[in-house]
């Protein structure tokens, strides 16, 4: 076996001697006056801010073990699920819905991973305990942060930090866990009146983890991020801040023919708020992000090439994507009226090398293979009716592009050598762009009684425009075209999203239900491709979508929880008259929590149904529908102690009777690592372990 790559974590310990000046700026006064608080009960489920919108605080501790990556701290919101390869960066899906149906924003940027088969997907460059909150709308229920959410949005968020005094503040973490997870995070500000500067980074990092059957399973990772935010507040309706950013990584996949040797990230954004004026206009913000990706993928790194594979010998493929864009908006406020409008754009350039040979492909020249664009303008407003209840409508329009700069264009999915002759074949698209306008809206109702009941209703429609995978990672577009980007259609989804809350002393339930239609459904299926491996083809079909959220918490006595969370999606073919691929089945989420003083305990049992609704060889460009798949069971337990104002201690055990088990949405174990020809479903991490102290000063 390849040797595991050291030292890149090492380097994001840089950021700890900045950090530590910050603390001794502030006052015990002000640390007081400003400290977070540590609060000591366990995440392991969310339930809605309101009737679409969730809210939560990523700093606080979950289970199981903290989230290493986005998609891995998604999962206690239900109706989130990921597509699992092994140990980290797993792709994150809403009821069934992936890639760019869910809109994954970072401190309101875009970025988009550059590896054709989303190995280094949005989710798996970002460090969940380092920002503030995390903001999620199901369904097409918002059209404020981009083109084409029609599963959802998802926002990353920091906030700034605002002072009244010179001051400073920091929170961080440190953690270590079975199968040697050591991660360590630290998020610190100081400021005055007139500015601020914060600071935070994190490194996580484990090794290969062992299944409920003893078995290894290849997983490490080893990842850092570091990030610099610089304000100036001249008064407390003011802010212009410019903010920075690096992280790099690496990660093995038992589930993929190569890792991941490399993930660097180089971010920079600047934002503009203002607020506080006279008459109607309440507020005005602004912001613009640059943001690239360089990304390694290789069979020598962190694995030995397999040479009974089809890659035999060491070969690395470089791929990088340099994303820009930004927003403005304007906040308008009358009597029973805001409203909020504005333009968004985004353009993003993707390039690749690859060679055979360690470490060969930085010889090769970078070649431009994808230019994407997109123009948006949006407004959405509210109108209260003076009653308990209020109506929501949004409308947006977006003119998005495409340009397929292969050299070949793509031919029946071949990527072709540009030093070859192409004139015997057959017709390309390269060169060639397409353009398409698209319309979003929606139209809400909600109303919020006295006695804790609460409703909502609304419909929307998304069209959106395919992505950077569904246009240029499939081999075969539809029948009759060139390739995808000649032949797939945008897409379209008319969704109703209705739910109820009640909230009371000592019980609060909720549910949310949809029903959707999806038009030109862009679908993948598989099959073999003789010599050339597995083949890929892209087409659109129609088809069906419904599903249900639902949960409960009650509080029979004083530091006693008892909760229990479901979630169900159901998916339709409707012009093949059978099942969607890639439904998460039936999941139920049940807990216990008690806190007395500054301790607090729970237990967690997640049950997970079989699932036999299945579309063999179809999914996404990740993922297919490998078969049906087994129900499981899992227990994990865990407690927590508040040392004073400061600092917590938590603690807990995951898959407390090491079941071997695995997730239905899945990837097929790798050969290269002993995994046998046919489908065999990569299997979770056994009984795990992990401790966690937190700070806050």
């Amino acid at each position: 076996m390849a040797g595991r790559g050291v030292g890149k974590a090492g380097r994001a310990w840089r950021f700890l001697p900045l950090a530590w000046p910050m603390l001794a700026l502030a006052s015990t006064d002000s640390i007081e006056a400003e400290r977070r608080a540590l609060d000591a009960i366990i995440v392991t489920a969310q339930a809605p801010a309101d009737g679409v919108e969730w809210q939560t605080d990523p700093k606080l501790p979950r289970q199981p073990v903290p989230a290493s990556d986005g998609a891995d701290y998604l999962k206690t919101i239900p109706g989130f699920t990921a597509i699992r390869n092994g140990g980290s960066n797993g792709d994150p899906v809403l009821r069934g819905m992936f890639g760019s149906r869910l809109n994954l924003l970072s401190n309101d940027g875009s970025m988009p991973g550059a590896c054709p088969a989303r190995m280094d997907n949005p989710m798996s460059y970002m460090a969940p305990e380092t920002f503030d909150r995390l903001v999620v709308v199901k369904g097409p229920q918002t059209v404020l942060w981009g083109p084409g959410a029609s599963a959802g949005t998802v926002r990353f968020e920091r906030d700034a930090a605002r002072y009244d005094a010179a001051g400073a503040r920091a929170t961080g973490s440190v953690l270590t866990g079975s199968n040697g997870r050591r991660d360590l995070v630290l998020d610190a500000d100081a400021g005055f009146s007139q500015g601020y500067v914060r600071m935070s980074g994190n490194t996580s990092e484990a090794d290969d983890y062992r299944a409920g059957d003893g078995s290894r399973v290849p997983s490490l990772w080893d990842k850092w991020n570091a990030d610099a935010a610089f304000g100036w507040t001249p008064d407390e309706d003011t802010l212009l801040e410019i903010g920075m950013g690096r992280g790099d990584g690496e990660a093995r996949y038992a589930g993929r023919g190569m890792d991941g040797s490399m993930f660097e990230r180089d971010s920079r954004s600047l934002r503009f708020e203002k607020s506080g004026f006279d008459g109607a206009l309440q507020r005005i913000e602004a912001s613009a992000y640059r943001n690239h990706v360089d990304h390694l993928m290789d069979n020598y790194s962190l694995r030995d090439p397999n040479p009974m594979s089809p890659m035999p010998m060491p070969m690395g493929a470089n791929v990088d994507r340099l994303t820009q864009g930004g927003r403005a908006a304007v906040g308008f406020g009358w009597a029973h009226w805001q409203l909020t409008a504005g333009v968004d754009a985004q353009n993003s350039r993707h390039r690749s090398r690859s060679a055979m040979g360690r470490g060969a492909h930085v010889n090769k020249p970078w070649e431009i293979d994808a230019e994407l664009r997109h123009r948006g303008a949006f407004a959405e407003i509210a109108f209260e009716t003076g009653t308990p209840s209020r109506w929501i409508a949004g409308l947006r329009r977006d003119r998005a592009s495409a340009t397929d700069l292969r050299a070949g264009g793509g031919m029946g999915g071949m990527h072709a050598d540009p030093k070859m002759d192409m004139g015997d074949m057959g017709p390309s698209t390269s060169g060639q762009s397409r353009r398409e306008n698209l319309s979003s809206g929606f139209l809400r109702y909600e109303w919020q009684g006295n006695e804790g009941f609460g409703v909502f209703a609304g419909v929307g429609h998304v069209s959106r425009m395919p992505d950077y995978w569904e246009l240029f990672s499939p081999d075969h577009g539809p029948m009759g075209s060139i390739n995808a980007f000649d032949g797939i259609e945008p897409e379209r989804t008319t969704q109703l999203d209705a739910g109820m809350s009640f909230r009371s002393r000592r019980l609060d339930a909720w549910i949310n239900a949809y029903v959707g239609r999806i038009d030109d459904y862009i679908l993948f299926t598989y099959s073999a491709g003789g010599m050339m491996g597995n083949s890929s083809h892209a087409d659109n079909v129609d088809a069906g979508i419904h599903g249900v959220e639902a949960g409960v918490e009650y509080r029979p006595l004083t530091g006693l929880k008892l909760g229990a969370t479901l979630a169900q999606a159901h998916g339709k073919n409707r012009d093949a008259d059978m099942p969607l691929p890639q439904m998460p089945p039936l999941e139920l989420r049940m807990s216990a929590a008690w806190e007395s003083g500054n301790w607090s305990s729970g237990i967690v049992w997640r049950v997970v149904d079989a699932q036999d609704r299945v579309a063999i060889g179809q999914g996404n460009v990740v993922g297919q529908d490998m078969g049906a798949s087994k129900g499981f069971g899992t227990l994990a337990i865990n407690g927590s102690l508040r040392a004073g104002e400061h600092v917590r201690l938590s603690a807990g055990i995951d898959n407390l009777f090491d079941r071997a088990y695995s997730e239905h949405l899945n990837l097929a174990g790798s050969a290269d690592f002993g995994y046998p020809a046919e489908q065999v479903r990569i299997l979770e991490p056994g009984r795990s372990a992990w401790l966690k102290l937190d700070f806050s000063y």
